[in-house]
């Protein structure tokens, strides 16, 4: 290869490859002496006719011969009538062919990017062009534009390209700026880039290593790397040990711990950060973290204090229930709902099998019979419709019961019901509470009435929240709630191996494979690439053929994402297995991922302005799309660059920069199906699993996500590990302490969670 760097200009004549991804490409430039001349290299959102200066170097490759390899590039838009007329027509504003081009570029030739620019209804005088249709291509070209300048400048700090989209909505045309004022402002909440990509950039800026401002993000991307760890807050002393760390660099540069107090300090003193001395610790929280969880303290103490008295006798009232419905309560069942009918706050809890829907049935039956009004809810959409179909009333997810919306602005949740708009009913009935962080809580509370009373069902044994806290565990052990825990298994349940089998393990002890005609099976297999090849089998033969599952109804769990058979490997062989590529199935390629039509995918993370249409009522609309939301692609248009996604009995339309927030799910893991249940669950579990994932409630979790059949593929190694670990990663929550020191006996006393 020649080392020399050489220059050349040209037109852009062919784009023959991109990835939108990294910006990768492979294009055919007219160089100014006239020769073709293939370029390779990073060269974001290149479009036909741009005239480019290229820098970098001649490479001969084995394949296609003579290359140029771009090290770095400049742009200049197109000054010739055709050179824009190509440019207009590549694609970079949707609705413009080449002959609607070719009229722009012929009527307004060298002026025809300042006037779609800044004076848009002079392209009126066109034949076809609309005064609403000549906005829509200014405001098309200036957004391309904006974008390309963003592009471009993430990769230039290699920090990912997929921020674009984002940063855009954020800040418009200031979006550059922003970030070069504060680059850290990208390792927030909002953008969720690495600390270390974003310090690139600010030293790199000529920050200084010890600013407060560099020192500050380092101890406020601490605390909020911990949130996805479960964490409400940090003992003081770790946190600024870890931060420390992470200001470290390869130089050898460690912060003063007198730079870091002050820094520190200065953080509290503002309100981002809190400190409290709760838990024999000195617990800090992100300002918004100590509001939620001091929040839902003293309104679950206060909720839990109210009773009610009736002028009849409950329990006279449940014997006719009883009678009308031919229904006999176990005593536990009984029990709950007496107390729900009495008190004000009512936690239900119990694994499978041990009636706890029975039990809601009867706390509805006794609440229609005294005229109360009652809502369903749960925190996923597949959860609130398992709570339908078991109650036979509509049931809502969380969001969608507190009208969550977009706030423009940010990237958080607006929820229309809250402490001005409460929700207009009398009690509520929320499902599958282990799922549900301490966040979420705080926006549900905010909107029930001082008046509205609270029943929460959950399996404390299942996994704890995704987001931050331990809810469910928390209430239960400060013993301040009244709480009532099922443990018996019903006849009807036990003929279930599946049941059976998930109280085995919660016990420390080994499920037992079912007979030829059972629920439950265990396929032995040890290293991964076989369980994977079974996996694959059984999904696309041995189950649809012997047991009459469709590919639809099975799903496949495994604990981890990129370790031994995890979701990203699985993905691939089952897409390929049960929607192979075909001529009549367009699809698009993301990154690594292939989304085509016909494919399962996952939405990955909350977005609150995602808009939908119900599948049988177009003029029913909504918005919002929430994390683990799981759908088919029907639709694919690549001229358009969109894609419509069936979620259940809503439509909705994706763009495609909003990729990033979508993977495949014929395979998930353990985690992400928490609320969910399927007909057919297969658990891939092979060696090579990460420790830490290898404990017995992200197996509990794992088999009670079935309905019908469970099947185990892997080493009974890993199985046995999983049963007899039944550690939990340890999350530091105050919730459990604070519900402890409101309770009315004993104001003072000292607190260890």
């Amino acid at each position: 290869m020649d080392n020399e760097l050489y220059s050349i200009s040209g037109t852009v004549d062919a784009v023959i490859y991109q990835n939108d991804d990294n910006g990768y490409a492979v294009i055919r430039i007219i160089a100014d002496g006239g020769e073709e001349v293939t370029a390779v290299g990073t060269l974001p959102q290149i479009c036909l006719g741009e005239e480019l200066m290229l820098t970098g170097h001649w490479v001969t490759h084995a394949s296609y011969g003579e290359q140029f390899q771009t090290e770095y590039f400049e742009r200049r838009m197109p000054v010739s009538v055709k050179g824009i007329a190509d440019y207009l027509s590549s694609g970079i504003v949707k609705g413009i062919g080449p002959k609607l081009a070719r009229k722009i570029a012929d009527r307004f030739g060298e002026q025809t990017f300042e006037i779609i620019t800044n004076e848009p209804e002079r392209l009126t005088c066109i034949r076809g062009i609309t005064a609403n249709k000549a906005n829509a291509i200014s405001e098309q070209f200036c957004h391309q534009t904006s974008m390309r300048r963003l592009m471009e400048f993430l990769m230039e700090h290699e920090l990912p390209p997929q921020l674009a989209a984002r940063l855009y909505k954020r800040y418009k045309d200031t979006a550059i700026e922003h970030v070069m004022e504060n680059p850290y402002l990208l390792c927030g909440e909002e953008f969720e880039v690495d600390f270390t990509a974003a310090d690139t950039v600010a030293l790199s800026q000529g920050m200084a290593q010890d600013s407060p401002e560099r020192l500050q993000a380092g101890i406020l991307y601490t605390l909020r790397f911990n949130l996805t760890n479960g964490h409400t807050f940090i003992p003081k002393n770790k946190l600024l040990a870890t931060s420390g760390r992470l200001l470290q660099d390869e130089d050898g540069f460690e912060p003063q711990a007198e730079r870091l107090d002050d820094a520190f300090a200065q953080l509290e003193q503002s309100g981002r950060l809190v400190c409290e001395h709760i838990c024999r610790r000195d617990a800090v929280y992100l300002g918004s973290m100590y509001e939620a969880e001091v929040f839902v303290a003293d309104y679950l103490s206060e909720l839990s204090d109210s009773e009610y008295t009736y002028d009849f006798d409950v329990c006279e009232l449940l014997d006719s229930l009883e009678q009308t419905s031919a229904i006999t309560y176990a005593p536990r069942q009984r029990q709950a709902i007496e107390w729900a009918a009495r008190y004000g706050l009512v936690i239900l809890t119990g694994g499978p099998g041990t009636g706890k829907t029975t039990t809601v049935r009867g706390m509805l039956e006794f609440f229609d019979a005294i005229g109360l009004d009652v809502v369903l809810a749960a925190p996923t959409g597949r959860a609130a419709k398992r709570l339908n179909e078991l109650c036979g009333r509509e049931a809502k997810t969380i969001h969608r019961l507190l009208e969550a919306g977009y706030r423009g602005t940010d990237s958080r949740a607006a929820f229309a019901r809250n402490r001005e708009n409460p929700l207009e009913c009398d009690v509520v009935i929320l499902d599958e509470v282990s799922m549900i962080d301490i966040v979420l809580m705080q926006a549900l509370l905010q909107a029930l009435r001082p008046e509205t009373r609270l029943i929460l069902v959950g399996d404390a044994d299942q996994l704890p929240p995704v987001g931050p806290g331990n809810f469910l565990r928390d209430c239960i052990g400060s013993g301040r709630i009244h709480t009532v825990e099922l443990d018996e298994i019903f006849r009807q349940a036990q003929q279930s191996a599946i049941v059976r089998n998930a109280h085995a393990i919660n016990h420390g002890e080994m499920p037992v494979s079912g007979g030829r005609d059972g629920d439950f099976f265990m396929m032995k297999q040890h290293n991964a690439d076989d369980v994977m090849t079974t996996v694959v089998e059984l999904c696309r033969r041995r189950l649809p053929e012997y047991y009459g599952f469709s590919p639809d109804q099975i799903q496949v769990l495994t604990p981890s994402r990129r370790q031994a058979a995890g979701t990203h490997q699985l993905n691939r062989m089952l897409q390929q297995a049960l929607n192979p590529a075909a001529e009549d199935k367009p699809e698009k390629r993301y990154g690594d991922t292939v989304f085509r039509l016909g494919d399962r995918v996952m939405q990955v993370r909350n977005n609150y302005d995602i808009v939908w249409e119900k599948e049988d009522d177009p003029d029913e609309v909504g918005s919002g799309m929430f994390n683990g939301d799981v759908g088919h692609i029907v639709g694919i248009s690549l001229p358009e660059e969109s894609m419509l996604i069936q979620f259940d009995d809503k439509l909705a339309h994706y763009s495609f920069d909003m990729l990033s927030e979508l993977e495949l799910a014929y395979a998930m893991t353990v985690h992400k199906s928490q609320g969910s249940e399927f007909d057919a669950v297969i658990v891939a579990l092979p060696h090579g699993i990460g420790r830490r994932l290898l404990t017995r409630n992200i197996l509990y979790t794992a088999i009670t996500r079935a309905k019908k059949l469970l099947v185990i593929v892997g080493d009974p190694a890993v199985t046995e590990s999983m049963v007899n670990t039944n550690t939990r990663n340890r999350r530091y929550s105050a919730l459990r302490a604070r519900l402890i020191r409101n309770t009315k006996d004993d104001e003072q006393m000292e607190l260890d969670s």
